[in-house]
């Protein structure tokens, strides 16, 4: 082993917008001080309670992935386990996601975009 994954980065064209939504999706510390990063307009960090952390960072000018086309592609995607697929696509909508696709009513997981466009799955646990 060389080293361990400190954090996982997503370009986006509002930083801190991003982190706010995540928060709501998944919890945790908004800009929580660590020495690891500067946090400024450039940059924004997500302290979730696991000890994991997810940044945002600004991109300019950015281009969202196009799910599923081949010519913009998502490159990484986040599933989120949920216990209920339903109220959780309500509340990942009311955050500002978008559905991309629904699935059908015995299909385990929901591909949504965050409201910069990133890929994400809600997956029933």
């Amino acid at each position: 082993m060389i080293g361990r994954l400190q954090c996982v980065v997503l370009d986006c064209p509002e930083p801190r917008a991003l982190a706010a939504f995540y928060q709501g999706l998944l919890g945790g510390d908004v800009d929580r001080p660590d020495g690891r990063w500067s946090l400024d307009e450039e940059w924004a960090t997500l302290h979730l309670d696991d000890g994991r952390v997810l940044a945002f960072q600004r991109a300019d000018p950015y281009e969202p992935p196009r799910w599923p086309d081949p010519r913009r592609p998502q490159q990484f995607h986040l599933d989120v386990g949920v216990t209920d697929l339903g109220a959780a696509r309500d509340a990942a909508v009311a955050l500002g996601a978008e559905v991309l696709d629904a699935g059908g009513p015995h299909r385990g997981w929901i591909v949504c975009a965050d409201p910069a466009g990133h890929p994400f799955c809600l997956v029933r646990e």
